[in-house]
């Protein structure tokens, strides 16, 4: 995710976007290609997420499969598809280049999950982890919404515009109740320990 967060901003986002109405550059400029090839790598990748469902079904973690992860997880290679074949470049990517930075984090938590109880004394921030994606979620929704107040920002596919930033809310309310149900109320699924007892902590 790191090489795809750089590729992502040395094809336009660091290069020359103006994180306002950046529209698609169908040319044949290396630059425009590269963000084709970007594009098309990030989407591969969002099947290769869908191998954490998997995970979690074959390891018997049906708590983790979820509503939020399966629709987080299943509706983003559709849309990305869409995206990759007729719009592959311009400001509906960046939530793509945004997607690359959290997961630089989030799969860092991961790792460290994967690493055994010596280490889960380095997972105390995983209620900051929520929050990151919360910004994330945030940052899509506002930067895709500007696009309805400019005067005249000739993006070719406008309706894309719309499903990112129903996209971005719609994951901005569901990461909301998260938060909520997790750390507000304090209602996370209890942790089983190997001696079998049900324990419930605060992460």
């Amino acid at each position: 995710m790191n090489g795809l967060n750089m590729l992502f901003l040395m094809s336009g986002w660091a290069t020359g976007y103006s994180f306002g109405c950046d529209i698609v550059d169908y040319s044949s400029s290396p630059m425009a290609l590269r963000m084709v090839n970007v594009c098309w790598l990030y989407y591969f990748s969002k099947f290769i997420e869908l191998l954490d469902t998997v995970f979690f079904v074959l390891r018997k973690k049906n708590g983790q499969v979820t509503f939020l992860h399966v629709f987080h997880h299943s509706i983003m290679p559709w849309t990305w598809w869409f995206g990759v074949k007729f719009a592959p470049g311009g400001l509906g990517t960046f939530h793509g280049m945004l997607n690359c930075i959290v997961h630089i984090a989030m799969y860092s938590y991961y790792g460290l999950c994967t690493l055994g109880p010596a280490f889960h004394k380095y997972l105390w921030w995983k209620k900051y982890l929520t929050t990151l994606q919360l910004i994330q979620f945030l940052m899509v929704t506002i930067h895709i919404g500007q696009i309805y107040f400019m005067d005249n920002c000739p993006y070719q596919y406008p309706i894309f515009m719309f499903i990112i930033w129903l996209y971005g809310f719609l994951f901005l309310i569901l990461f909301l109740h998260f938060w909520y149900h997790a750390y507000t109320r304090g209602q996370r699924p209890p942790k089983v320990m190997k001696n079998g007892i049900s324990k419930n902590k605060a992460e």
